[in-house]
Formats: structure tokens, C-alpha cells, sequence
């Protein structure tokens, strides 16, 4: 088993350069079978997002799992995710306040998926985004081969609790095609998170109806904090992350049964068959 407190080689990842749209960004893919697009949280790839990964890849999937911003595997610690997170806040590739826009990167993340989609073949593609990208899954319903989209304590825009950072125009197209294709979207926070508030989910459930599927944790589901005093995630006041630094690797303990719920939804829909999420 990793240390999850020691930095991650992601030696077990295939270490690829794809340009796509005249843009080159590194992206570490993992296994076989169709493709599942997995976005960091801020303020990059961890080795519990990587952890994640891998999960997925372990459930009958090919892991694409792109650097958008930070260093790829590190232990975030306070003083350089600080400095990650006002990068990215000021970086015209995420809109990070204004709302109801879409941030330009999620045209690069449609292009890798149907990339993806045509190296790794099946169905179409899964697609995650956490925190900082937890609205871009959403976004990249506008490529038609994503057909499993999910959202994870989705936290843009950051001074609009109600705000989604899609423009109103693209997210009619995308409940359009939830309703034409008997699609839907899961989407997941803890009940008490700063970042991912309920107004969110509220606006999310009046644009889309029915085809949200909305999970709340209770608080006391999240995990305990890091005992490291320099911890990234020490200092995020409320439980956030479901399924990577607050995760609960324990059977029966609800953010494991959200994790094993998110892959067996990816293989409802990639892998056509019953739910496996043995790991």
C-alpha cells in the first residue's frame, strides 16, 4: 500500500505529451478499456487523486488523468498550493469568479476526451472533475462522447455560491441531451462545505431537473485532517473533498460507498454490464 503522505512517482501511469487545439499538456493514462477523464482537485495531482486513478483504472477502465495545474504527484503542502491556487485564479484558462461562464480550458478537456474515446473505443468516455474542475465534467457533455459525467464538490465560480461556471446557452444544450439520450449527472459534496454550497446544487437541480442526481454527505463522514502541520488541506475550514483527501477507505463508511457508486456508474454506462467495483 502507497503512503499517501510521501509524493508519488506515478511510475504506473504512462507519461504521454498530447497536443490537441495547437496545446501540449502531459497527461499520465493507466490501464484498459474505455476512457475516464480524471481532473484534479486544486492544487494538482496528489497521490490521493492519483489514488483515485487508479481505483478507476482497477474497475475496467483507461485512467487520462491531464496536468492542468501544480506538481504532478507531490504532497500539496500550504505554501506552494497557495501560490498554485492564485495562479490559477488569475490564469485566463479558468474563470474562477465571474459566473455563468464557461472557463477556456474545457474546450481543450472536450478535445482529450475525443481523443480518448477514439484511441480506447467502446461506448464513449467517463469524465470527473473535483473542486477547482468539478464543473468542467458538466462542461464536456458538449462532446458527444462523454456519457458519464460527474461532479465533485464542483467550487467555480468561487464568490457565487449559486453560480455555475457554464454559460446558460451551453447548459440548455447539455440538458438537452441528457433528455434525448437518458443520460444523467451525479454530483457530490459534504453537507457543510465552504466552497461547494448548497445554492449550487440548487441551481444545477433547476437547470437540469430530474437528470441531477445530487449527494449530500453528512459532515461527520469526512475523514480526519493531516497530521502534517504544513498540509494543503489543513487549512480548508469545512470537509470537501469526497473522494480523495476526506475519502474513508472503509467499507459500509459513506464517501467509500460514493466512490464505489461513481465507478459503478462508469461501468453502467462504458462497460455495459453489471457493476463491479472490486478493487
Amino acid at each position: 500500500m502507497r503512503n499517501l503522505e510521501e509524493d508519488d512517482p506515478l511510475e504506473d501511469f504512462q507519461h504521454r505529451d498530447v497536443t490537441l487545439l495547437g496545446e501540449t499538456r502531459k497527461v499520465y493514462t493507466a490501464g484498459t478499456g474505455p476512457a475516464v477523464i480524471v481532473m484534479a482537485e486544486m492544487p494538482g495531482i496528489s497521490p490521493r487523486v492519483a489514488r483515485f486513478a487508479r481505483q478507476v483504472r482497477a474497475a475496467g477502465f483507461t485512467a487520462w488523468m491531464p496536468s492542468l495545474f501544480g506538481r504532478d504527484g507531490a504532497v500539496p503542502t500550504a505554501k506552494e498550493g497557495k501560490a498554485i491556487f492564485e495562479r490559477a485564479c488569475i490564469s485566463r484558462e479558468f474563470r474562477a469568479f465571474a459566473a455563468n461562464g464557461s472557463s477556456p480550458i474545457a474546450t481543450w478537456l472536450r478535445a482529450l476526451a475525443a481523443h480518448a474515446h477514439t484511441e480506447c473505443g467502446g461506448p464513449g468516455v467517463g469524465a470527473i472533475g473535483m473542486c477547482f474542475t468539478g464543473n468542467f465534467a458538466l462542461s464536456m457533455m458538449l462532446e458527444k462522447a462523454v456519457l458519464a459525467p460527474v461532479l465533485s464538490q464542483p467550487s467555480l465560480p468561487l464568490d457565487e455560491p449559486s453560480g455555475v461556471d457554464i454559460t446558460a446557452e451551453e447548459l440548455e444544450r447539455v440538458r438537452q441531451r441528457l433528455v434525448d439520450e437518458d443520460l444523467t449527472v451525479l454530483a457530490y459534496r459534504f453537507e457543510g462545505d465552504a466552497f461547494c454550497r448548497a445554492e449550487r446544487f440548487a441551481a444545477y437541480q433547476r437547470a437540469l431537473g430530474e437528470r441531477f442526481h445530487a449527494r449530500v454527505l453528512p459532515d461527520s463522514a469526512a475523514g480526519p485532517k493531516s497530521q502534517r502541520p504544513d498540509d494543503f488541506f489543513r487549512f480548508i475550514p469545512t470537509p470537501h473533498s469526497v473522494l480523495t483527501v476526506h475519502l474513508v477507505d472503509r467499507e459500509g463508511e459513506p464517501t467509500a460507498t460514493a466512490r464505489d457508486e461513481v465507478l459503478a456508474f462508469f461501468q453502467r454506462r462504458l462497460l455495459g454490464h453489471t457493476p463491479d467495483v472490486s478493487r
